[in-house]
């Protein structure tokens, strides 16, 4: 399958989500699923995606089956078949579906945000489907390096293909472990620390030589 764009993922997004807050009004016509996508609470970013954009959107998606027409209502109305074009559980759509709409978020965001699609037991369970979603086939997101203050790192969706990062981070896969700022300032207070021993140790060396008369030469400098 083919990359997602911005605005077919914010569509797909949408769909997953008022499926589940709003089944009365689901399926959806083209005018609720504009209001959803431009809607200013819970979206990162927030948009004004015009009608016609929404539809070239839609037809994009149906174009990849994960979109298509209802039936049974005059008004044309919208709905997905995410679950079944990416062989992933409900629990996996729903996390999918809050990174499209929210953008990167740690486990525990995901877990918060996640509750009106899916309530989530713990943060691990999260983090199970998470990682299967990272490791199993192909990859559907990606474990962010924890970002410099930050105590979680962040998780993004790979619909729309590699997730751009500042310079200088790196993704993180599943199970690794970064280094935090203050953890890489410690190391350098420590590397410090022993290099002031040491050249206190190499001047005791030195004084002792002298009071007795040694040569130390290249031992001393080997210390």
């Amino acid at each position: 399958m083919r990359h997602l764009t911005p605005l077919e993922a914010r569509v797909l997004g949408v769909l997953v989500e008022k499926q589940t807050t709003v089944p009365d009004t689901y399926p959806l016509s083209l005018n609720a699923l504009v209001g959803g996508c431009n809607q200013k609470t819970a979206r990162n970013p927030v948009i004004e995606a015009t009608e016609a954009e929404v539809l070239t959107a839609v037809d994009g998606l149906k174009a990849l089956s994960l979109v298509f027409e209802g039936s049974g209502s005059r008004v044309v109305k919208f709905e997905h078949n995410m679950a079944r074009v990416l062989h992933v559980p409900g629990q996996s759509v729903a996390l999918l579906a809050t990174l499209m709409l929210r953008g990167p978020q740690t486990a525990a965001e995901l877990r918060l945000n996640c509750e009106r699609l899916y309530r989530f037991a713990d943060i691990s369970s999260v983090e199970g489907f998470l990682e299967e979603l990272a490791t199993k086939g192909e990859p559907r997101v990606i474990k962010l390096q924890r970002a410099p203050g930050e105590r979680e790192a962040r998780w993004a969706h790979l619909l729309c293909g590699e997730v751009a990062q500042p310079a200088g981070w790196a993704a993180a896969r599943p199970g690794d472990e970064s280094v935090s700022a203050g953890e890489l300032s410690a190391l350098k207070a420590e590397q410090t620390r022993m290099a002031q021993e040491l050249a206190t140790l190499k001047a005791l060396v030195l004084r002792m030589a002298t009071e007795l008369g040694i040569q130390t030469g290249d031992k001393t400098d080997a210390l």
